[in-house]
């Protein structure tokens, strides 16, 4: 096998103008940027050999400028070098000048393919390269010299070329796969919300037009942040209140003389029904399936009650009618708050007791079948992602 590995400089007319990072922080800050004008790239613009070009902030032509030495072009490859994963890379695919961030690396390699080595910079050797040589436990990140230093495998040019005729194709191919598996994805979800909101339009004549502080007792948690400990309560916020359930990760700690105090507000226990009050996730609802003892936060709770089934409720709650009464109960303009007053005159539409638990049987049915797809198609999607990962890895050991 005719190929040679040499570090990544190498492959540049003048590495240390080829080769850079971004500037300083205190060189490009927030009140520099702007909504036309030179766009900056940061970390979650980069994926896998592309690059997402939606909420891009912008600077100056002066400032453009200023930066020039940190700037890309149509063709360069760009690179993250902090986070997880490190060494994400995509060529720059539009026309027009802009700048990269302190935590990306902008690339330059005249004496080799650029697409090829844009697929070298994300096969899994690379990958690993990169990650033995990162600093920093919580968000790793390599220095501009180990990027520089990455060691490339280099065979002939009409090589790389044949090389990457063969991963386009393939990545094409794998690409539509992807796209189908995600529409069938969705269609899935869509085909729940779809369920769960004419379920709850064709109501029956005995249903009540009622508030769900008319059936129940609401509440909610502390609103605010107590000294955390080591060893505690757990304190659960809007983030553990996922469509999936109630999450005990990441959850911090409080006291006990704490957790009391709160608990004489919510009286949280098991059966009750919880929804988000604020943040991205707002209107959000799970049911508290689990006995451990925990307080909440910016959270709001049905108790349970005989005249309401907890999860027909659960159900009304993640159905696309009361997302609605969600937003149009909430209050904030920078972040979204639905307050405990909204949540007691929260309207639903409500059978007798005795039709509830049957309605919950059918969704539940539907909801278990959703779920059953969903499994399928993240099945599809890794296996998708592992067959990239091989094929990279196979042309990078020169077996293609």
């Amino acid at each position: 096998m005719n190929w040679s590995t040499v570090p990544l400089q190498d492959l540049s007319d003048d590495f240390k103008k080829d080769i850079v990072d971004g500037p300083f922080g205190s060189n490009l800050k927030r009140e520099d940027y702007q909504a036309k004008g030179n766009p900056v790239l940061k970390i979650q613009n980069i994926k896998e050999f592309r690059i997402e070009w939606k909420k891009i902030d912008c600077v100056s032509t002066s400032k453009f400028q200023q930066l020039k030495r940190h700037s890309y072009h149509q063709g360069d490859i760009v690179m993250t070098k902090l986070g997880d994963p490190l060494g994400v890379s995509a060529i720059v695919d539009r026309a027009g000048d802009g700048l990269i961030v302190a935590d990306l690396v902008r690339i330059r390699a005249q004496k080799i393919n650029s697409r090829f080595l844009c697929y070298c910079l994300n096969a899994p050797q690379t990958r690993t390269f990169i990650n033995t040589q990162s600093k920093g436990a919580t968000r790793p990140r390599v220095r501009i010299t180990t990027v520089r230093e990455l060691p490339i495998p280099v065979p002939p040019l009409a090589e790389q070329e044949r090389i990457v005729g063969i991963l386009d194709e393939a990545f094409e191919g794998i690409a539509t796969a992807t796209a189908h598996a995600e529409r069938n994805l969705i269609n899935a979800q869509e085909l729940f919300q779809s369920v769960l909101q004419s379920t709850f339009e064709q109501r029956g004549e005995d249903w009540v037009e009622t508030a769900i502080g008319k059936i129940c007792d609401v509440k909610d948690g502390t609103h605010d942040s107590p000294k955390y400990v080591e060893s505690g309560i757990p304190f659960v916020t809007q983030k553990n209140v996922t469509w999936d359930g109630l999450s005990f990760e990441k959850t911090r700690q409080i006291s006990q003389k704490d957790h009391d105090s709160f608990y004489k507000r919510s009286n949280v226990s098991f059966g009750d029904v919880l929804i988000s009050m604020i943040g991205a996730n707002r209107g959000m609802a799970c049911l508290v399936d689990d006995k451990r003892t925990f307080s909440i936060k910016n959270v709001g709770l049905f108790k349970a009650c005989p005249e309401l089934d907890s999860g027909f409720l659960l159900l009304y709650l993640k159905s696309p009618i009361a997302a609605k009464h969600v937003l149009s109960l909430s209050k904030g303009a920078a972040q979204g708050f639905i307050g405990l007053g909204a949540l007691r005159v929260f309207p639903i539409s409500l059978p007798p007791i005795n039709q509830q638990k049957p309605i919950v049987k059918k969704l539940d049915a539907v909801a278990a079948e959703t779920r059953r797809l969903e499994a399928i198609y993240q099945r599809k999607f890794d296996a998708l992602a592992e067959l990239k990962q091989s094929l990279l890895q196979r042309a990078f050991a020169g077996e293609l």
